[in-house]
């Protein structure tokens, strides 16, 4: 009997759940909240450790993960705004149809793009009747807590999760396996300030201590990182909605369950947009019982474009040739935890354009890397641009920053990489000060060509040790690893003399903001 394939992939969420705990440092974040459904998941099935996403942008990474190829193989694929879809690049679900699948997805799937959820069959596979509120899931809550209470609100948003899923269950044809991918975007910003706390109980001042070295430890910042966290919750919540329905109906045990994000947090520093591992480390968990052992703990350096080619081979599909991921399939099916396989020792992860309008002529940051499980080496490939887009003036602290309320809600207001929020306004607003002022160059500044973080003993990558000359053996290794491979799968940036990525269309002022 084929298998079901449900995919629960959330918008900007991070390695952020309770499962974690047990090999975290005890100051980390993971401490203070609960994901009980995603922990089940792990628990059934297996936990991975070391995933990461091939892009840190939405559109570049679920390029990759639904055509299990690296984002720099998709075409058009490979940005965010300007991104247009190629339909002779197969895609997972799409191949899955073919082979007899019913397919469909609720919320995000590919985008900002053309056409807006392509590769999963755009509109025609779409099952929204009871809404998209989930997707603003704090604001929604917020809004109606008056009427409904707080727990009454977010069960009418459980309920939208259930009926969603329900109208894609009834269009099922008898017998048929289904393919459906759920996508909540409320990770992504903006979320009700102060919702955290509000809704969730996460209490801003308990993150004291447990914030990363990059980031200052004070109550703006803190309560920005509770809101996010609550929007966490509020995934996991929803998960749970899914696995009681296919509970309910008798199928949980004849599923492939696979439970991730498309990368790390978003509107801080470092984070989402980057190539450290707060942006591209994420969740990853996966239950197939019969298939999978339960209760492992696996160590593997996992990239999110080897889902595809997993999904089609745990449903006895025939892999494209174009898919340049590795099915992970032989890990799930191992009895083993810890590295299972040896190959499986690093990833390759990189960035190009994500907005637009963030440096003039509309010119990506490009950025590969190697992760290692003891060493992050990045590659910029034009450290004379900014990494978080046009400063607007503000590399010169004596210019005077908009006000911390655009700073808040304005993306574009300045460094329009890095997405509106109360922390990046906070870091701005105080960036003069002995103390902020290192971590605002962290987080903002011009980066050297070449990066290399020994993560035994600089776990939050605060210290560049590229030019460390006890370093150089190492560096050297990375760096030709990283540029094998990128030869190997024929990147742009260095098999054309003339990388594409430098000229149109992939430069050009994208329409209506896509």
């Amino acid at each position: 009997m084929k298998p079901n394939i449900v995919f629960a992939f959330a918008d900007d969420w991070g390695r952020y759940a309770s499962a974690y705990r047990p090999y975290e440092e005890a100051n980390s974040l993971n401490q203070l909240i609960d994901t009980p459904h995603f922990d089940r998941v792990a628990r059934e099935g297996v936990l991975f450790k070391n995933a990461a996403v091939p892009a840190p942008s939405c559109t570049p990474c679920r390029s990759s993960v639904l055509s299990g190829q690296y984002f720099w193989q998709t075409g058009m694929g490979a940005i965010l705004q300007g991104a247009e879809w190629d339909e002779t690049i197969p895609t997972y679900p799409l191949e899955l149809e073919k082979a007899g699948y019913h397919i469909g997805y609720t919320y995000k799937v590919w985008s900002p793009g053309k056409a807006i959820n392509a590769p999963y069959g755009a509109d025609r596979t779409r099952y929204e009747p009871a809404g998209t509120n989930y997707s603003r899931f704090s604001h929604w809550v917020t809004d109606n807590a008056d009427e409904l209470g707080v727990e009454g609100a977010k069960q009418a948003l459980y309920d939208e999760t259930r009926q969603n899923f329900d109208a894609f269950l009834e269009a099922r044809p008898a017998e048929q396996p289904f393919c459906y991918w759920w996508g909540p975007t409320n990770t992504h910003r903006t979320w009700e300030r102060g919702s955290g706390k509000a809704l969730w109980d996460l209490e801003p001042d308990d993150l004291q201590g447990h914030l990363p070295d990059f980031l200052p430890d004070v109550h703006d910042v803190r309560e920005d990182v509770a809101d996010y966290l609550g929007e966490c919750l509020a995934v996991d919540a929803g998960l749970g909605v899914i696995l009681a329905r296919l509970e309910a109906i008798g199928e949980l045990d004849n599923t492939l369950v696979v439970v991730s994000g498309d990368h790390g947090i978003p509107g801080f520093p470092r984070a989402k947009c980057n190539l450290y591992d707060i942006g591209c480390e994420v969740a990853l968990a996966a239950r197939w019982p019969g298939r999978i052992p339960a209760g492992r703990a696996v160590d593997d350096a996992v990239n999110l474009m080897d889902l595809a080619p997993t999904f089609l081979e745990a449903a006895a599909v025939d892999i494209p040739d174009s898919m340049t991921g590795r099915s992970l399939l032989p890990v799930l099916e191992s009895t083993e935890s810890g590295l299972v396989d040896e190959q499986r020792t690093f990833v390759v992860l990189g960035r190009e354009r994500h907005v637009a309008a963030a440096r003039e002529g509309f010119l990506p940051y490009p950025q590969r890397a190697i992760r290692t499980k003891d060493f992050l080496y990045i590659y910029n490939f034009a450290p004379d641009r900014w990494p978080a887009g046009n400063p607007g003036g503000l590399d010169d602290p004596t210019v005077t920053a908009p006000s911390f309320a655009e700073l808040c809600n304005d993306t574009f207001a300045v460094y329009p990489d890095m997405d509106a929020g109360p922390t990046k306004a906070w870091i701005i607003h105080h960036r003069a000060e002995e103390a902020v002022q290192p971590l605002f160059e962290l987080g903002f500044g011009k980066r050297p060509q070449e990066e290399l973080f020994d993560l035994r003993v600089d776990p939050h990558y605060m210290h560049n040790v590229a030019q460390d000359s006890k370093y150089s053996d190492t560096r050297r290794q990375l760096h030709e690893q990283l540029m094998h491979v990128l030869r190997e799968q024929n990147d742009p940036r260095l098999v054309e003399s003339d990388c594409r990525f430098e000229r149109e269309p992939y430069i050009s002022a994208p329409q209506n903001n896509l």
